[in-house]
């Protein structure tokens, strides 16, 4: 199953909201939920410790994680796996402090590995390569940016089909994967690590 989730941050742009809801759940990450009725989107249930919301205005729609040892994306995203769902597109995630900026990507350290993560920004989108996927393939068009970071260290990183390629090699939290170019061909990722892969939109 498949669900979009709503974060407090910049509003998303809408047209890409209707396009990811369909066949998908709408849930709000805490504040993200007001934010989301606020543009126009039904919100089936919001998510989170519930400290930037009232929850009487969501009573009967909203779950309680009250977890303090890791944010309220990753215990959301957590929940929504012990639901059933396997796939989850996360918007409204961009804005704020450096360091929620960085939570943002740690979360995908934090979820359970048999989940497709895509993070959707404003001019691009993140996507979490996890070892148990084997491998990532994607076409861009020709030309376009994309960069891969390892978060956490890899003994075996291999991108095959971009400008600049990587054959079963080291890879750590780095710039080194920083603003590959795509060829126009397929390109093959694989990595015996998570990985972060960031295209440019």
């Amino acid at each position: 199953m498949r669900a979009v989730l709503w974060c407090n941050g910049d509003v998303p742009e809408p047209s890409l909201v209707k396009i990811l809801q369909e066949n998908a759940t709408l849930f709000g990450v805490d504040g993200g939920a007001r934010k989301a009725e606020d543009a126009g989107f039904d919100v089936t249930e919001v998510l989170g410790d519930l400290d930037s919301v009232k929850p009487d205005n969501w009573k009967g729609r909203s779950t309680l994680l009250s977890d303090e040892s890791s944010s309220d994306l990753a215990k959301s995203i957590c929940h929504l796996n012990a639901q059933g769902y396997n796939e989850i597109d996360v918007v409204g995630i961009d804005g704020g402090c450096p360091d929620h900026i960085l939570g943002i990507w740690a979360v995908l350290t934090e979820v359970p590995d048999n989940m497709v993560i895509r993070m959707h920004h404003t001019q691009g989108m993140t996507i979490r390569f996890h070892p148990i996927e084997k491998e990532l393939q994607i076409i861009i068009p020709e030309g376009t940016e994309f960069s891969v970071f390892a978060l956490e260290k890899c003994n075996s990183v291999t991108i095959q089909g971009s400008k600049w390629e990587l054959d079963e090699e080291p890879l750590s939290f780095s710039t080194r994967g920083l603003h590959n170019q795509s060829l126009g061909e397929l390109i093959r990722i694989s990595a015996d690590g998570i990985l972060a892969i960031i295209l440019h939109g």
